[in-house]
């Protein structure tokens, strides 16, 4: 008799309660990656997200070989591959820990059909403080609006204490694939050097990062919209994998050796955390956030069509604004770009080009490292105005303004856009004062739309 634990995104052994629960049930366990990309409900993963998989992956196998236990790849469908590994083990348990977009409905049908064949079968809050359905309004809805939401978790008690790792793993052997034959890296070009050079994926990584922000960049948190200044945790690419949780990180800033400057910064950045909790929220309520606008109205904008060589001069960062430009030079080389920045270009590519906020959306979803199915779409439409506690519609980030205020001696764009004063960077490819007119213009008629409603 096994266990299987079934990872999705909790790459991690400390603090993995699914993990946990096959350790105290004391059968050998089969530690379960699958990837699913056929299932409905279930969105491919981007080439950015994809190269962190496979070394997240590789980190992971060699901490559960530490351990006495072995990491198990199989790929295709959950509801014919997980039977199917459920009948080679002859497994009597199967665990996991909860997942809240469209692919929870997946969950729920194995989760039947193995208590049917009277296997025992649990999943488990790990991968958010709280659970969407628990914080609601007063009227038992869905809060649509952050700060309410937040204030009512605050109220909640302490997040429970993280969970240790395990001392040994009994691992049952079974076939795996190679995680070679997956492709889950670039060859043809390999375009992935500036993601080698930025980020090291894996749990011990993770803890690593979070430890030099807590010491290091936490006192100076209050200075994080200057995208010039190394002032953000660079911890959400860790979170969007699960290679740690959001009770780790709750309960280290929360510690004793946090200094006074740290300390002070502690409320802001868990805020930041709790947008994450937020866009979860929306996310569980509204499963297609990606694909369709959170307010119905914004489904009478006029997006201008788009043009090839428009769409690609954002994409590329040409389009002739310098922080704009920045920020997209940023994102294909690293995989990241600064928050502040994210902002600034997606309002660019929404409200100056009028560009539908989806293609947008895909394009990050794409190139990010931290793209998250909660945070991704609920961000954009945040930017675009179709979504919960949106951005005012009338409010268009002026990219030459948001320059001079965050990056007012030009280091962040000088370093990734040394042709800047040169004749080789081209002309802004729309006029900001006319575009932004446009924009105005055009929410007027999300404004009618929303009045005949």
């Amino acid at each position: 008799m096994t266990s299987i634990v079934w990872l999705r995104t909790d790459l991690r052994l400390a603090d993995n309660p699914a993990l946990a629960a096959a350790v105290e049930r004391g059968e050998p366990i089969v530690l379960l990656y699958l990837l699913d990309d056929e299932s409905p409900g279930v969105r491919p993963i981007g080439g950015a997200s994809r190269w962190w998989l496979h070394h997240s992956l590789e980190a992971l196998a060699a901490e559960a070989r530490s351990l006495g236990g072995a990491l198990t790849l199989r790929r295709g469908p959950a509801e014919r591959e997980l039977p199917k590994l459920v009948d080679e083990t002859d497994a009597s348990a199967v665990y996991w820990n909860r997942r809240y977009g469209a692919s929870r409905e997946i969950d729920a049908r194995l989760k039947s059909a193995f208590r049917e064949r009277g296997i025992t079968v649990d999943s488990f809050q790990g991968n958010l403080l709280v659970e969407p359905w628990t914080v609601t309004s007063a009227d038992g809805s869905p809060y649509r609006v952050f700060s309410p939401f937040w204030r009512a978790v605050e109220q909640l008690p302490a997040p429970r204490e993280p969970l240790p790792t395990p001392t040994a793993l009994d691992a049952h052997p079974v076939a795996s694939d190679d995680l070679g034959d997956w492709d889950l890296l670039p060859t043809r070009p390999d375009w992935a050097g500036g993601l080698r050079e930025t980020w090291v994926p894996g749990e011990h990584a993770a803890h690593d990062r979070l430890e030099r922000f807590v010491a290091d960049v936490l006192p100076d948190y209050d200075h994080r919209d200057s995208p010039s200044k190394d002032v953000t945790s660079g911890l959400s690419p860790h979170l969007s994998f699960g290679e740690m949780s959001p009770f780790q990180i709750w309960h280290r800033v929360h510690a004793g050796d946090v200094s006074p400057a740290a300390r002070r910064n502690v409320p802001k950045f868990l805020s930041e955390l709790g947008w994450r909790e937020f866009n979860h929220s929306i996310l569980y309520t509204n499963t297609d956030i990606a694909e369709r606008n959170y307010r119905p109205e914004f489904d009478a904008f006029p997006w201008n069509e788009p043009r090839e060589e428009v769409l690609r001069a954002w994409q590329q960062g040409r389009t002739g604004i310098p922080l704009v430009d920045a920020g997209m030079r940023q994102l294909w080389h690293t995989g990241y770009m600064h928050n502040r920045v994210r902002m600034v270009t997606a309002s660019f590519l929404v409200k100056n080009l009028l560009l539908d906020w989806r293609l947008g959306e895909q394009w990050f979803w794409d190139t990010l490292v931290d793209a998250d199915e909660a945070n991704n779409a609920t961000n954009w439409q945040w930017v675009a105005g179709s979504g919960a506690d949106p951005a005012p519609y009338f409010r268009v980030f002026n990219p030459v303004l948001q320059a001079e205020k965050f990056d007012p001696h030009r280091e962040y764009i000088g370093r990734w856009v040394p042709e800047l004063d040169t004749a080789e960077y081209p002309a802004p490819i729309v006029d900001l004062k006319a575009s932004r007119k446009e924009a105005l213009d055009a929410y007027e008629v999300v404004k009618r739309a929303a009045a005949r409603r």
